[in-house]
């Protein structure tokens, strides 16, 4: 009688469990001057960078996922062309299907010999492990600029791969989680590769 009273709440902890999408380890890499006083403070803008699709749906994507880091990093949006600094956006996603490295069938061969006779024997094995599925790729480049002077005061990379059937392969939600790891801890130790869970 008392199990029948929890199994609704234990229903309903796993409906939102199933709602979370899991998150994988995305590698960021960031460089800055050395003076970063300038960094989190005034007016900024994303604009493409050079040979990037400011255009396409993505990009779009992306660029509002950044923006909204840097306005919680302490910078105030302005308008592309605008602002005292503008963040060059880059993006690059790709799918692949990497192999297993290994044969699906082996042979094998051996042989014994004895008091009592010899024998000689031969074994096939299969490999039954499925191949692994389609992933997606995708890599992140944020370049801030002064806009005066042209001069980059901080850089930063993020990539990160996840099958093509996981959630995270979506851009709607991929693009807000790769924006935050990147961010995490604006402006970060310069020259660091950290894992960002």
């Amino acid at each position: 009688m008392k199990r029948l009273k929890f199994a609704p709440i234990v229903l309903a902890l796993l409906a939102v469990a199933g709602c979370v999408a899991p998150t994988g380890p995305v590698e960021v890499t960031r460089f800055h001057v050395a003076d970063v006083a300038p960094l989190g403070k005034g007016t900024i803008s994303v604009e493409p960078a050079p040979g990037s699709d400011g255009a396409s749906l993505e990009w779009q994507t992306y660029s509002i996922a950044v923006m909204r880091q840097l306005v919680l990093a302490g910078y105030t949006e302005a308008a592309p062309g605008q602002g005292k600094q503008v963040a060059q956006l880059r993006l690059e996603r790709a799918t692949f299907k990497p192999s297993s490295g290994t044969s699906p069938v082996s042979v094998g061969m051996g042989g014994t010999t004895g008091t009592y006779g010899s024998g000689v024997g031969l074994g096939i094995g299969i490999n039954l492990t499925p191949s692994p599925g389609e992933q997606v790729e995708t890599r992140l480049g944020v370049t801030i600029r002064d806009r005066a002077t042209d001069s980059v005061l901080w850089e930063g990379r993020a990539s990160f791969t996840v099958r093509k059937s996981s959630p995270l392969a979506d851009t709607a939600l991929g693009a807000p989680k790769m924006a935050e790891a990147l961010f995490k801890g604006f402006p970060g130790q310069s020259g660091e590769t950290i894992l960002v869970k």
